[in-house]
C-alpha cells in the first residue's frame, strides 16, 4: 500500500482525532486533582476508544480472509488500519496518563509500542519496495513459480552447454517448452530464431582445447551458480563481476560461439533477477511474522487488563 493523495482523507481526520484527543487531555490533566489517571471517566474513554482501534485494526486479518464480505473497500480498510492503528499508541497514552504502571500494563505498552513501530516499518517498506522491484527486477515472475524458472533456466543452460561442448551428462529433458523470468513463453526455436543461438550451436563444431575454457567455467561457475544462486560468496551473484567473467570468455572462444554465450550471459542476468526479487519478498513480507502475533498478543492482553480493571 503507497503513501500517496488518497491516504489525505484518512490523514487528516487522524490528525484531528489527535489534536482534539490532544486538547482535552491537556485540559483534563490540569484540572485532575492528582493527575491523570485510567479509571477515570476521561481515562476510560481514551482506554476504549483506544482499544477499539486496535479491534478494527485487527479485523482487517478477518476482512481479507473473507473477501466476499461486502463490508467496504480493501483499500479502505488498509487505510483505517495503518491509520487508526497509530493513533492507537497516543490513545493508550493519553489513557495512562504516559504512565506504564504495574507488570501487566508495562508488558502491555512495551508490546503496544513494538508492535505500532513494526507496522510503520512494515508500511515503509510496502511503500518502497515495489518501486525497487519494478527497477531492479525487470523479469518478475510469479512468486511461487520462481523455483519451476530457475530450473528451465538451469536446463537450457545445460542444452547450450552440451550443444557446443558435447555431451556432459547434465541436460533433463523438461515437459515444458523454454519458460523465462516475467511469465514470458516461447518455444526453443522462437527464442533461438531472435537470437540466433540454436543455428550457432547446431553448425558450430570446436576442438576439444575450444571448448574447454567454456566447459570449465560452466561446471565451475555458472552451473553451480544456476543450482544455488542466493549462496554467498558466488562471484555471478555481482551484475559487475559477471560481465567482467562473460566478456572474458567471450576473448577465449570463437567468434562462432559468441551467440551461446550471449544467452548464457543473460540466463545468468534472469537468474540473478530471480534471487533479488526473493529477497525482496521476504523484505516486503517478513516483518508480518513479528506484527500479527504480537498484535494478537496485545489484543489478548489488553482484553485481560480491561476486565481485570474493570472488576478491581
Amino acid at each position: 500500500m503507497r503513501i500517496d493523495r488518497t491516504q489525505r482523507g484518512w490523514g487528516i481526520v487522524s490528525l484531528a482525532i489527535l489534536a482534539i484527543s490532544a486538547f482535552a487531555y491537556v485540559a483534563f490533566a490540569a484540572k485532575a486533582p492528582e493527575g491523570p489517571r485510567g479509571g477515570s471517566v476521561m481515562g476510560l474513554l481514551f482506554g476504549t476508544t483506544g482499544f477499539g482501534f486496535m479491534i478494527f485494526a485487527a479485523l482487517l486479518g478477518a476482512r481479507k480472509r473473507v473477501p466476499t464480505w461486502r463490508l467496504g473497500r480493501a483499500q479502505a480498510w488498509m487505510r483505517g488500519h495503518l491509520w487508526l492503528g497509530l493513533l492507537t499508541l497516543p490513545m493508550i497514552l493519553f489513557h495512562g496518563g504516559f504512565h506504564f504502571g504495574g507488570t501487566l500494563t508495562s508488558v502491555l505498552m512495551w508490546l503496544l509500542i513494538i508492535t505500532v513501530a513494526s507496522g510503520v516499518f512494515g508500511a515503509a517498506l510496502q511503500h518502497c519496495l515495489p518501486n525497487v522491484m519494478t527497477t531492479d527486477v525487470r523479469l518478475e515472475t510469479i512468486y511461487d513459480e520462481i523455483g519451476h524458472v530457475r530450473m528451465l533456466l538451469l536446463e537450457e543452460a545445460d542444452r547450450d552447454v552440451e550443444a557446443l561442448c558435447g555431451q556432459l551428462g547434465l541436460a533433463q529433458a523438461s515437459k515444458d517448452e523454454s519458460w523465462r523470468a516475467g511469465g514470458f513463453t516461447a518455444t526453443r526455436s522462437m527464442a533461438a530464431a531472435k537470437s540466433g543461438t540454436a543455428v550457432a550451436a547446431e553448425t558450430v563444431v570446436l576442438s576439444e582445447e575450444e571448448r574447454a575454457p567454456l566447459r570449465m567455467f560452466y561446471l565451475s561457475e555458472l552451473r553451480p551458480f544456476l543450482m544455488h544462486p542466493k549462496k554467498r560468496g558466488a562471484r555471478l551473484s555481482n551484475a559487475d563481476k559477471s560481465h567482467a567473467m562473460f566478456s572474458g570468455l567471450q576473448t577465449l572462444m570463437p567468434n562462432s560461439t559468441h551467440a551461446t554465450l550471449q544467452d548464457l550471459e543473460e540466463i545468468c542476468d534472469e537468474a540473478r533477477q530471480l534471487a533479488r526479487q526473493e529477497r525482496l519478498h521476504l523484505w516486503l513480507h517478513g516483518w508480518l511474522l513479528l506484527h500479527i502475533p504480537l498484535s494478537l498478543a496485545l489484543i489478548l492482553l489488553g482484553a485481560v487488563h480491561a476486565v481485570m480493571a474493570l472488576r478491581y
